[in-house]
């Protein structure tokens, strides 16, 4: 295996568009890191460009110490699994599995040998005779990503392999890239832009935004402290909740809105809040922080419940508070009806504070 450094990698399209502007960072050797973002992000653009599929623009690249900045793809090491499965329907699971390592001359026998070997790590050996049009999407996704595991490669690529199944067949096939990652130790570079799909599988995530990287961390890590308004409400489903206003500091916080003043108590960031003392920022809570108020206690804010959605070992309350929506996670648990008023708490540890202008975390 081996480790990817990205050094200010930069990718101007001729009409001027950035699709990529001085992405820095390294893939650690062995580790599986998530690139995830919105559509038109920049994520598939730098991992083609990390393939050799894309030409770079500005900045260095390099594989196991190497520079391949002019590198050809096939010179790189590296193998690419795509979102589709472009598997040979003429040929067997066998012959398109062993197809790559037949152009490069390979030996029949050492063919056959690393055949069988991810076959069987794919479970796959059943099906080695049968063609792609009698697999389902789980099994062609996996012979794909058998067909990269036989070359041994330094780097494995993945864009966005899961986004052709269903949602039942998505869940298996996350564990199985995770399991055929333990195993293997292998560096790999993942593609998606489902924010739960990068935050199950990524040892750490890259989160991209308009060509820009915006925070790399850990998944909890990110859920936790995120940089910015846009990594906070794009990691986390339901998405983080946000209260624009004007902070008062006195005895303990205040948050002035067009609702009226909502009390924050004295959370930890209280002493680098100081400066901010009659200046508009966001507040940001996390809907399994914003929980109903115990009985006959008054709650830090007022809202009224909308929909009440029950998905099993959870609730999601749908609140309406003045002009804006609200969501709370809560356990099940006996809920009021649909339009009562319900008073909401949070404890202050548990705020996220940011700059209303640029979006920035604050303390």
């Amino acid at each position: 295996m081996a480790v990817v450094r990205l050094d200010k990698l930069r990718k101007v399209y001729p009409n001027g568009h950035v699709a990529v502007a001085d992405a820095s960072f390294e893939v650690g050797d062995g580790e599986l890191l998530v690139l995830v973002g919105p559509s038109g992000c920049g994520k598939t653009t730098l991992l083609r460009m990390i393939a050799g599929l894309e030409a770079i623009s500005a900045g260095t690249l390099a594989i196991d110490g190497r520079v391949v900045n002019e590198l050809a793809p096939r010179d790189r090491d590296i193998a690419m699994v795509f979102q589709n499965y472009a598997l040979y329907p003429h040929m067997t699971v066998a012959e398109n599995l062993g197809f790559a390592l037949k152009l490069r001359g390979r030996p029949r026998e050492e063919i056959a040998g690393r055949v069988r070997e991810a076959a069987r790590l794919l479970e796959l050996e059943s099906r080695l005779d049968a063609r792609p049009a009698a697999l389902s999407g789980g099994q062609r996704q996996r012979v794909a990503l058998g067909r990269a595991l036989v070359r041994d490669p330094k780097v494995f690529l993945l864009d966005e392999p899961l986004s052709n199944l269903d949602a039942r067949l998505r869940l298996a096939m996350r564990v199985e890239i995770a399991r055929l990652h333990r195993r293997l130790g292998a560096t790999m570079v993942y593609v998606t832009h489902d924010q739960v799909e990068a935050m199950t599988l990524g040892q750490r995530i890259v989160v991209m935004d308009a060509g820009v990287v915006q925070q790399i961390d850990t998944p909890m890590a990110l859920y936790r402290r995120p940089a910015n308004l846009f990594v906070a409400c794009f990691l986390g489903s339901p998405a983080m909740n946000l209260l624009r206003g004007t902070l008062h500091v006195g005895d303990g916080l205040r948050l002035a809105g067009a609702q009226g003043p909502v009390p924050l108590g004295l959370p930890p960031q209280a002493a680098a809040l100081a400066p901010w003392h009659g200046r508009e920022l966001v507040l940001g809570v996390r809907p399994e922080d914003l929980q109903p108020a115990g009985e006959g206690r008054p709650g830090r804010l007022q809202a009224q419940l909308e929909l009440i959605e029950p998905v099993g070992n959870e609730i999601f309350l749908n609140l309406r508070y003045g002009a804006q929506t609200l969501v709370s996670r809560v356990p099940p648990r006996p809920l009021p009806a649909p339009g009562a008023p319900l008073a909401l708490d949070f404890a202050p540890e548990r705020l996220h504070f940011f700059d209303a202008a640029t979006g920035v975390r604050i303390a």
